[in-house]
């Protein structure tokens, strides 16, 4: 993944190392160079500063220790070793100290474990992405034994950071253009907490949606510039136009004193320890925060927040209602995400094969002759399953524990992945799915609060707080839905109570002007809600 030589020298400037700097005098380490698109230009600007301060080729000895770069593969070293050499011989040096220079700057290892003498004043790259599934158990092992931050399904990219932290001086900075994951998602708590607790967040700039690099990546990127040290201001960009607006963002990021490009946003104490950084802006940070002060998290508003059953074996617990081969009292209407369409639930007949009594104890299988004979004809597969490993002689139940009762409780039903909140009444007829997650509460009107989590209030919420996939779409998971801030019905005022119970599923303004009602939004804040939501939403017309 080669990245744009806009984006390399934006964080170069980002991370101070520029020509009008004693660059001679600095070190500068790149931890991954592969083809050298942070190595090359960060060279470049070395030669050219220690013409000002009078390093010629005859002197470049002196240059040993301003460079490191780290390659573990063979080819991608190899090549960028001789575009160095043939630059540095370009420059006037002798074919013996391009060598020496090359022998000193360059060094073939895993990052990860390589001996290198720090500290460094910048390091600078683009980390590989590679997920733990693709590391071999002995080498994840050692990884996980010197690096606290791989935690969870961490990616390889977050020991990078782990490190290069480690090894810059004090006021030092680190620039890395890299996946956002980690600023928001579970695996990335202890990384963010030790970003907080030892060092600054100074810059932040949204890629995503740009061109950063020369080829199309899945990955939202990021360009992320941490220092060692204390500060209280991030400053932060959005989405610039790489070719056009990233350069003078870049430097005008990188300059002394208050930021004067109305691109640029300065946001105080952006970063919350191992809780999820927004970075969004700071008009919508500060509505957001609002919020959060002035309201409870939907589950301590009187709701309830679960998903639906996973049974690790959906061949075997799932299929048409009317065709189970168990008794009635073993199986449940099932409900899938397939089934909200338009706004509206048509159930599309399946059905679930329920191991649990309503009391959620595992059913006696001599109880049920015809339940038995379905899970033994398929006891093979089951007892493959990791859940059926742990539960010895429960080896037929499912993932999830199946309460019943759910099934004819009223609840709201939202699927995951959508460009905007699908909400769905269900009366109290279906067992959801684990595609769907569903909403309680014996407090709330279900319609009402149906309207609350449609309108721009829950997207401003959801879009904050997840990680977002492939095309921009948001993750209505049941963490990021706990988010949501709600006053209490009782706080609701009446007229504000039938206006959210009458709006209209699809009329987006009727919902907005009723959630706002419910909240007491100032138009100011409203507004700001609302653009917020339109730009997080995706629609079948501007899909990103």
């Amino acid at each position: 993944m080669f990245t744009r030589p806009e984006v390399a020298r934006a964080l170069l400037d980002l991370a101070g190392y520029r020509e009008s700097e004693p660059l001679h005098r600095m070190s500068l380490l790149e931890p991954s160079f592969g083809a050298g698109d942070f190595l090359r230009p960060a060279v470049e600007r070395l030669l050219a500063a220690s013409a000002r301060h009078g390093v010629t080729p005859d002197r470049c000895r002196q240059l040993r220790d301003a460079i490191r770069g780290v390659e573990v593969h063979p080819a991608s070293f190899d090549s960028t070793r001789e575009a160095l050499r043939a630059r540095l011989l370009a420059w006037g040096a002798t074919p013996d100290d391009a060598a020496a220079l090359c022998d000193a700057w360059l060094v073939r290892d895993d990052f990860l474990l390589a001996p290198l003498a720090g500290p460094f004043d910048v390091v600078v790259g683009n980390p590989p992405y590679v997920r733990q599934e693709r590391i071999a158990a002995p080498l994840l092992a050692e990884y996980r034994r010197r690096y606290h931050t791989i935690y969870d399904r961490a990616d390889l990219y977050v020991p990078f950071f782990e490190r290069g932290l480690q090894l810059l001086r004090d006021g030092g900075r680190l620039a890395f253009i890299c996946a956002n994951r980690w600023l928001k998602n579970r695996y990335g708590g202890p990384l963010r907490a030790l970003v907080a607790r030892d060092y600054h967040l100074s810059h932040y700039i949204d890629m995503e949606g740009t061109d950063a690099f020369q080829s199309t990546v899945i990955a939202y990127p990021a360009i992320t510039v941490i220092r060692r040290g204390r500060g209280e201001v991030t400053r932060i960009a959005r989405r610039p136009d790489v070719a056009r607006e990233l350069p003078a963002i870049a430097r005008a990021m990188a300059d002394a004193g208050p930021a004067t490009d109305p691109r640029v946003e300065e946001v105080e104490r952006a970063v919350r320890g191992a809780e999820p950084w927004l970075l969004d802006g700071a008009d919508r940070l500060r509505a957001l925060r609002r919020l959060e002060r002035a309201f409870a998290e939907i589950e301590d508003a009187g709701c309830k927040v679960g998903i639906g059953v996973a049974t690790g074996a959906d061949r075997v617990y799932v299929g048409d209602y009317a065709q189970l081969p168990v008794e009635p009292a073993r199986k449940l209407p099932l409900v899938m995400a397939a089934d909200l369409q338009q706004g509206a639930l048509a159930w599309g007949g399946q059905g679930l094969v329920n191991p649990f009594e309503p009391g959620g104890e595992l059913a006696a299988l001599d109880a049920y002759p015809r339940f038995a004979a379905h899970l033994h004809a398929h006891r093979e597969l089951l007892q493959r399953r990791h859940v059926a490993r742990r539960s010895g002689a429960g080896w037929y139940r499912t993932i999830d524990r199946v309460y019943s009762a759910l099934t004819t409780t009223p609840k709201l039903l939202i699927p995951d992945i959508k460009g905007e909140p699908t909400v769905v009444l269900d009366e109290g007829r279906y067992y959801p799915h684990h595609n769907l997650y569903h909403v309680t509460s014996p407090t709330w009107d279900l319609r009402a609060l149906a309207t609350i989590l449609r309108s721009s209030v829950a997207v401003l919420f959801v879009a904050a707080y997840c990680v977002k996939m492939s095309g921009g779409f948001l993750r209505f998971q049941a963490q990021y839905l706990r988010r949501i801030r709600l006053p209490r019905w009782d706080d609701v005022p009446a007229d504000a109570r039938a206006a959210l119970i009458a709006a209209p599923p699809t009329d987006r303004d009727a919902i907005d002007r009723a959630a706002f009602a419910a909240y007491r939004l100032s138009d100011t804040d409203a507004e700001q809600v609302r653009r917020a939501a339109a730009e997080a939403r995706v629609t079948s017309s501007a899909r990103r």
